[in-house]
């Protein structure tokens, strides 16, 4: 055998035993362990390296305790699952030293304030006034001439729009509109809009048209400055005062673009009847205020993850008016979890589910995991998901880990959730953290 054939033996050998190293259980543990590591204070985790070694763990013990031990340095076998016990908030580093002397394993730790949050299940009357006036159409106005003529769409005026000011005067409401309205028409003069597209904001006239049908003054646009609607409460934090719901931005119906609070209010709701979904054809709660129109809160800000703002009280008809600990994306797994929902007045009850798929997420993303109902109860009551059903709480192992935001119209069993945490940012009530190694399950 030449030396060309020996490094090739060679070569082939150490491929050998790198493949097998790769595939080996221990190798496959340290790979998938993450290099950051999230946690509540006064959680317990625990974290399996599953290698047959022994190794010495140097961390801040006013953070975090391992394996009980209050102090600073100890010996761990990390064939053993590791204890950690966290203290206070904070952040530290947990090093890991193999023998004593070779360094191993550096995790940062980031232990933040413990929360816990009353889930919801609640349906939810929502009334919505916009920031402004909605432009959701363009129409002719045919003049004294006869000539047929969109004001708004001469003034540069887009689908989506919102009209903050005229005449430097804010407006809200599409009375008003019709009053400066009549008011620029008889006068001869043109209207000055303020109008917001987006995040730029930009000035235009608009002269009014006498509509010669009507016998009166149009802008030559369809406005909005409301919306209404029905949904879920996802989760009431009590200590902070504050509610997240619906887990998806409200958008107007017309346009779909989001709607710019400028005020609004949840109420208490009934639900009358289900529509059932079917294969193709989303189904939806039919559901009516209370009476007494009981409002259970304001609304202050609408987001990709749902509505948020003040409750003063902890809502009724909780399925369990204990609070629940929170999962960090991270923490949510492909396996069995619960939903919270109403399907028949103001009842909340459980059904089970399926988490089907998870995606992994270092910031703030919709559709985060896949849900499948699994529930035969449900799917008898709905058919599956339904329209309403938005907001609807899921736990898992006991934590409240996401909400349901949207039904697969071709298979209305199935649908996707958002992870709570990002809920829980936009609520104002969980602070955002550095970029972590999440995994999905």
């Amino acid at each position: 055998m030449n030396a060309n054939q020996r490094k090739r033996w060679l070569g082939l050998v150490l491929v050998f035993f790198v493949c097998v190293l790769g595939l080996s259980s221990p190798f496959q543990h340290f790979a998938a362990f993450p290099n950051e590591l999230r946690l509540f204070s006064g959680q317990l985790k625990q974290l399996d390296y599953g290698m047959p070694v022994h190794a010495q763990v140097t961390v801040d013990p006013s953070i975090l305790h391992v394996n009980g031990s209050k102090g600073r340095s100890l010996s761990v076998d990390l064939n053993k699952p590791l204890s950690l016990q966290t203290e206070h908030s904070g952040e530290t580093t947990m090093k890991l030293k193999l023998f004593g002397k070779i360094p191993f394993k550096t995790v940062k730790v980031n232990v933040v304030p413990d929360l816990r949050v009353i889930p919801g299940g609640q349906t939810i009357g929502v009334k919505v006034k916009s920031a402004g006036i909605m432009i959701v159409g363009h129409h002719q106005v045919v003049s004294s001439k006869g000539v047929k003529v969109s004001p708004g769409e001469l003034a540069n005026l887009q689908l989506g729009d919102l009209i903050t000011h005229i005449n430097g005067k804010s407006v809200n409401e599409v009375k008003l509109v019709a009053n400066l309205t009549e008011q620029a028409g008889k006068a001869k003069k043109p209207l000055v809009l303020t109008v917001k597209r987006g995040d730029r904001t930009f000035d235009t006239k608009l002269d009014p048209v006498f509509d010669a049908e009507d016998q009166a003054w149009r802008l030559g646009l369809y406005i909005r400055d409301s919306a209404a609607g029905v949904g879920t409460l996802t989760f009431y934090a009590p200590d902070q005062g504050v509610y997240g719901a619906l887990g998806h931005v409200i958008t107007d119906m017309d346009t779909q673009t989001p709607i710019e609070v400028g005020e609004g209010q949840i109420l208490q709701s009934h639900v009358t009847s289900i529509n059932k979904s079917q294969n193709g054809e989303p189904g939806e709660k039919r559901a009516t205020f209370v009476k007494e129109g009981k409002v259970l809160g304001n609304i202050e800000r609408n987001t990709p993850f749902g509505i948020f703002g003040k409750m003063s009280e902890q809502p009724t008809h909780s399925y369990d008016s204990q609070s629940l600990p929170v999962a960090f994306a991270e923490e949510v797994k492909e396996g069995p979890a619960q939903l919270l929902t109403v399907v028949n007045g103001q009842k909340v009850e459980r059904f089970n589910v399926e988490i089907v798929h998870v995606t992994k997420q270092a910031s703030p993303a919709t559709k985060g995991m896949v849900i499948k109902i699994t529930d035969p109860r449900l799917i008898e009551q709905t058919g599956g998901i339904v329209q309403g059903m938005s907001g609807s709480p899921i736990i898992q192992n006991g934590k409240l880990i996401g909400a349901v935001t949207h039904v697969f119209v071709n298979d209305p069993t199935s649908g996707y959730g958002c992870f709570i945490e990002w809920m829980l940012q936009d609520a104002g009530i969980l602070l955002k953290t550095e970029g972590t190694n999440l995994k999905a399950a």
